[in-house]
């Protein structure tokens, strides 16, 4: 996704895409998850008029893109609002759902100009994809993304390879006959469940985190990235958004992670970097 905005220079520094991690609630409780969400999740402790002034400082600071995660966003009660609120404004928005169960509503959103919708996927069979997501999810799933793809709905999908090459490859070839074109492979990044209790390492991101981008968790806190949760350069029910964006600490948290990624690589911070959309050179995705 390539997203033009005429309100800034073309070589403004602002972070133009945002991550709105919206919950923890999940129906699944998938092994590698990197922030533990799963049925005992919860929402945090942001309020429907505290995420419609994010995104409203966001539209203000130049963001022209969101991502709704989670969690399971779509289990957020305000989600559906606050997608409205910001296509709107003129954003572009990305759901980035577990597609374990989608509404007519939510298939009607879908549909809408400038939505567009991810998910992750993890075994052509039944039995290795549920082995994953911790529940008889792959049905569901598999079906969602057929229909997305019969409605015309843009979706992506990452596939993470928990150990098996051979599984990841066969799930691309099944998404492939289903008719999805966009299908990326990651490996999974040791965070959360996946960290087995070690403390994070941010040499596990791709280095690139905090680069026309950021994070809002369901806390208030911003971050990079998702995965970079813990580094967290301030909170925006206590500063303004672009205040944060373009503070110290935020400066000084990227430069850490560059610091401590062996090898970074290039990638577009408009159009690739969320979680579940792997091996394009940006990859901070499980």
């Amino acid at each position: 996704m390539t997203i033009t905005d005429t309100r800034l220079p073309a070589d403004s520094t602002v972070p133009r895409m945002l991550w709105l991690d919206l919950t923890r609630k999940c129906q699944l409780e998938c092994t590698h998850c990197y922030n533990d969400s799963g049925p005992a999740g919860t929402h945090g402790t942001m309020f429907r008029e505290d995420w419609i002034r994010v995104i409203d400082q966001a539209w203000d600071s130049g963001v022209v893109w969101i991502q709704l995660i989670g969690g399971e966003p779509t289990m957020h009660p305000d989600a559906v609002e606050l997608l409205c609120h910001a296509l709107d404004l003129g954003m572009a928005v990305e759901v980035y759902s577990n597609l374990v169960h989608v509404s007519a509503a939510w298939w009607d959103l879908f549909q809408r100009d400038g939505v567009s919708i991810a998910t992750s996927y993890y075994a052509a069979d039944a039995s290795g994809h549920n082995a994953v997501t911790g529940r008889p999810s792959h049905r569901l799933t598999r079906g969602n993304i057929m229909r997305a793809v019969q409605f015309g709905v843009p979706i992506r999908v990452g596939i993470v390879n928990t150990g098996d090459l051979r599984r990841a490859q066969d799930a691309r070839c099944d998404l492939e006959k289903i008719g999805v074109t966009s299908i990326r492979i990651d490996r999974v990044r040791a965070f959360g469940r996946a960290s087995k209790d070690l403390p994070p390492e941010p040499a596990e991101l791709c280095g690139r985190c905090g680069t026309g981008r950021a994070s809002i968790g369901p806390t208030g806190d911003v971050s990079p990235c998702p995965m970079s949760a813990a580094l967290n350069v301030g909170n925006v029910n206590t500063a303004e958004l672009a205040a944060i964006l373009g503070g110290t600490a935020m400066t000084e948290v990227t430069e850490a992670i560059r610091d401590a990624v062996p090898a970074i690589t290039d990638c577009d911070p408009d159009g690739e970097c969320s979680p579940g959309y792997g091996d394009s050179g940006c990859s901070p995705r499980t």
